[in-house]
């Protein structure tokens, strides 16, 4: 019996991709430009799915059909900027693609070893964002990411030399940079939808507490809100963060300690029962976070109280 084809095509190397879009070899292994503007690139040879073990940033000023990214599909407008890291499932739906204009900058681990962002790239939330999450530019902003990315094509294309590789680690790190400022203000400036979801978020954590979800499951989790919020962990503290200051796990500890102070000032449950009807396992851990958070301990507040 013939054995099945892997529905998910993986893609180790960056030649790997070149040889999958019918391109010649990169200049560089470990990094490349992929100009979509350009008549080579056919976007239609890309499989419905694919992992790739290296970092991708689309930068798409204009493109037809659909994109899957991540666990879903996005319909990009002009202007948007789309961040994959290694072993997340990229692809596209079965549309033809036509007059696109979007390059992708590919970038494999090993070409950041040696520089400080090799581990702060890891730091950056928007590598696993969802597609509904994508970057939205607006027209300056488009600007300034094409003038990085014009700076990286002419590095990459004709001047490899000694200070190449210094310079475009540079360029990469102020692409970031930007992208994270960018998020803020994105953040900031679709408030409304940032504000419903903020609401949302204290719904789901009044009812959570208020139906007991925690004697059985536990303290709630940043993880269980991002599902029922249908957002990603780290957009989800990202947008809180901007709006509040606070990120989602400190918005849980905010709303633990709330819950707390009710209990401990208008029941007779012992600082044990307390911890376990919040979700805690051990009470030990409830009294060290309480501590943490208000500088006395359950036992003195209630005291305090009383």
């Amino acid at each position: 019996m013939k054995s099945e084809t892997p529905k998910v095509r993986k893609l180790e190397s960056i030649p790997d991709m070149h040889k999958m879009l019918g391109l010649p070899g990169p200049i560089h292994p470990l990094i490349s430009l992929l100009d979509a503007t350009k008549a080579q690139i056919d976007l239609n040879q890309l499989p419905t799915s694919y992992v790739a073990g290296f970092y991708k940033i689309s930068f798409i000023t204009k493109l037809s059909g659909k994109f899957r990214y991540g666990q879903g599909y996005y319909d990009f407008d002009e202007g948007s900027i789309v961040f994959t890291a290694p072993n997340q499932v990229v692809g596209s739906v079965r549309e033809k693609y036509e007059n696109n204009q979007a390059y992708s900058l590919i970038i494999h681990p090993d070409f950041l070893q040696g520089y400080p962002l090799a581990n702060k790239i890891k730091n950056y939330g928007f590598f696993s964002y969802a597609s509904n999450e994508a970057l939205h530019l607006s027209e300056q902003e488009r600007a300034t990411m094409m003038s990085i990315y014009t700076i990286l094509g002419e590095e990459l294309n004709s001047r490899i030399d000694d200070f190449s590789h210094e310079v475009i680690i540079a360029q990469i790190e102020l692409l970031l940079s930007y992208a994270k400022r960018f998020y803020k203000r994105q953040f900031l400036t679709r408030q409304a939808v940032s504000s419903d979801l903020l609401e949302q978020l204290e719904g789901l954590l009044n009812t959570y507490f208020a139906d007991n979800k925690s004697l059985n499951h536990g303290v709630p989790t940043v993880q269980y809100l991002a599902e029922h919020l249908n957002v990603t962990p780290n957009y989800l503290s990202d947008m809180l963060r901007s709006l509040t200051g606070l990120n989602a796990q400190q918005h849980i500890h905010q709303k633990l300690i709330e819950r707390s102070k009710e209990l401990l000032s208008t029941t007779n449950l012992t600082i044990s029962e307390v911890a376990y009807q919040l979700g805690f396992e051990h009470p030990q851990s409830f009294s060290r976070l309480f501590k943490m958070k208000t500088h006395t301990s359950p036992v003195q507040f209630r005291s305090a109280f009383n």
